[in-house]
């Protein structure tokens, strides 16, 4: 099996919906994102680009994003859709693409616009058209019987309820998520991977001055009795991020000390109805197949699609909360995602800079009960 490295990557600003990106298209701003990596890594003869999208206009709008980007009609590009894990998903591709020797050099990663998610229409011979008003629906089905465009929302509220999860439990992983995350963006930490898109380079879902009375005032959004706030979920976003995946080859013939290398990535599933379970139950699967435990790792990410999904791992590792999410979460900067893999890895990156740790893992839950992980290693020169 071929060492599989990484060059490095870029993003865009993580912007709320309806915001500053809300007339922009994905494919533009994703393209944007591939220009600069292109530009700033000298980047030669790309093998392909895996991109993932969940709530675009369909087709294969990565080739229609690698063709906005001036990059040859001669490079393949292929859309994955795993839902909130599809650029963890489509970073696992290219990896494979590399060890198994297909390619040397590829761009993975993925762009979504909430701003533009389009409205679809089941056909009038499908029995779901009659489920649903005039049959329009934005959230697909992820499990049988499932048709509530809320399905994520219970899902997660399900979780609260067989973990018996406090609501403070959850207040405080929202708290420690904007703590962060402004920390970080008043440290510039995060400033060298974001590509301004129309001028604009701001995350902008952060919040300074959220406090818990204002965490008590939120009514809960499934009714009375139930825990899920618009706090403790994330919030939707457009955004784009990339990372450039290369072969030991690639970087010899372009005499290239990569600074990171992607070890291992898997995807694993589970009950549909409990969803926010998939990231620990990746991250689980791929470091007992990698012989390793979480508490070698001195970087972990984990997409805070709600802060239950915090509370799950705090509970089991207590000890190991501070190298958790250490830029804060999604939570704070927002969940565009198609890209929040690919995210999870340029926060993972920057993290195990700061801390010149060794290992990192990233995990992200999907929707219908998936779940994809990941593992670097940062190169000791």
């Amino acid at each position: 099996m071929k060492n599989v490295y990484i060059l490095g990557g870029l993003r865009t600003p993580i912007v709320v919906k309806n915001g500053k990106f809300r007339n922009i298209r994905p494919e533009h701003f994703g393209a944007k994102v591939l220009q600069k990596l292109i530009e700033k890594y000298q980047l030669k003869n790309i093998d392909g680009i895996f991109a993932g999208n969940a709530v675009g206009t369909g087709g294969n709008i990565a080739r229609l994003m690698s063709l906005e980007a001036g990059i040859s009609d001669n490079v393949p590009a292929c859309t994955i859709d795993m839902q909130c894990a599809s650029s963890a998903a489509a970073i696992d591709i290219a990896r494979m693409k590399i060890t198994c020797g297909n390619g040397d050099l590829f761009l993975a990663g993925g762009m979504e616009s909430s701003s533009l998610q389009p409205l679809r229409i089941y056909d009038t011979k499908d029995d779901r058209y009659m489920q649903i008003p005039g049959g329009c629906y934005k959230t697909a089905q992820f499990s049988p019987g499932e048709l509530s465009p809320m399905v994520m929302l219970e899902g997660a509220e399900r979780v609260v309820q067989i973990e018996q999860i406090k609501k403070t439990e959850l207040d405080y992983w929202v708290l420690k998520s904007h703590q962060r995350a402004c920390l970080a963006r008043d440290k510039k930490l995060l400033e060298s991977y974001i590509v301004p898109i129309n001028g604009w380079s701001i995350d902008n879902g952060l919040h300074d001055k959220i406090n818990q009375r204002l965490l008590n005032r939120l009514p809960p959004i499934l009714g009375p009795g139930t825990s899920i706030t618009a706090a403790n979920t994330c919030h939707t976003n457009d955004g784009a991020a990339f990372i450039i995946l290369c072969s030991e080859n690639y970087c010899k013939k372009n005499n290239i000390k990569p600074n990171f290398r992607l070890l291992d990535a898997l995807e694993k599933a589970g009950p549909p109805k409990e969803s926010p379970r998939g990231a620990m139950r990746a991250a689980d699967a791929l470091l007992t197949y990698n012989s390793l435990s979480y508490y070698d790792m001195d970087s972990i990410e984990f997409n805070e699609a709600f802060a239950v999904i915090d509370v799950l791992f705090a509970r089991r590792f207590p000890k190991l909360t501070g190298h958790y999410n250490q830029l804060g979460g999604a939570l704070a900067y927002g969940h565009p995602y198609g890209a929040s893999g690919a995210i999870l890895a340029l926060h993972l990156m920057r993290s195990l800079c700061i801390s010149q740790g060794k290992y990192g893992l990233a995990a992200i839950a999907g929707a219908g009960g998936t779940g994809a992980a990941f593992l670097i290693e940062q190169c000791r020169r």
